[in-house]
């Protein structure tokens, strides 16, 4: 599995994994920001993150942002019924409704600059490349997977 494989080269090192949810472990339905609750799963890319989250180096976290407030409740509730191995305390779902609807990419990618460091390694997998762009520009120690590290 590649995901594993390319997470073997921090093997001693401590690393905080983050996981985008739409279009990464969530099927992305465009037009639908309140209907989080009946996306389709992507289960191959959930039972790879679920191996990983086995590996004891590595934390995972959900990183994902919602259009509405009520959205908050709604991925919450979808990952525990379709990847519950997203400890509680480590998903983290921003509303654009709470922030001024700022953009997704800036949300996340203000959210990771203020992020405390603590020496792991940072890593980011999502599929939207504007998110990737505005994380690589306010973080140059995040490491930015595409989605495509999760298909073999």
């Amino acid at each position: 599995m590649y995901i594993k494989e390319y997470l073997e080269q921090f093997k001693d090192e401590r690393v905080k994994l983050f996981v985008d949810m739409d279009g990464v472990i969530a099927d992305y339905i465009f037009g639908s920001p309140k209907d989080f609750d009946k996306k389709r799963p992507l289960y191959d890319s959930i039972k790879k993150l679920e191996e990983v989250s086995k590996i004891s180096n590595i934390e995972l976290y959900i990183f994902s942002v919602t259009r509405y407030s009520e959205g908050l409740e709604q991925k919450d509730g979808w990952l525990d019924k379709y990847a519950p191995f997203f400890k509680k305390e480590n998903r983290i779902v921003i509303s654009r409704e709470a922030n001024g609807m700022k953009e997704t990419a800036k949300l996340k990618a203000e959210y990771l600059k203020n992020f405390k460091r603590d020496g792991s390694k940072m890593i980011l997998i999502d599929d939207d490349p504007r998110v990737l762009v505005a994380v690589s520009n306010k973080n140059e120690d995040v490491i930015l997977l595409k989605d495509t590290v999760l298909v073999d």
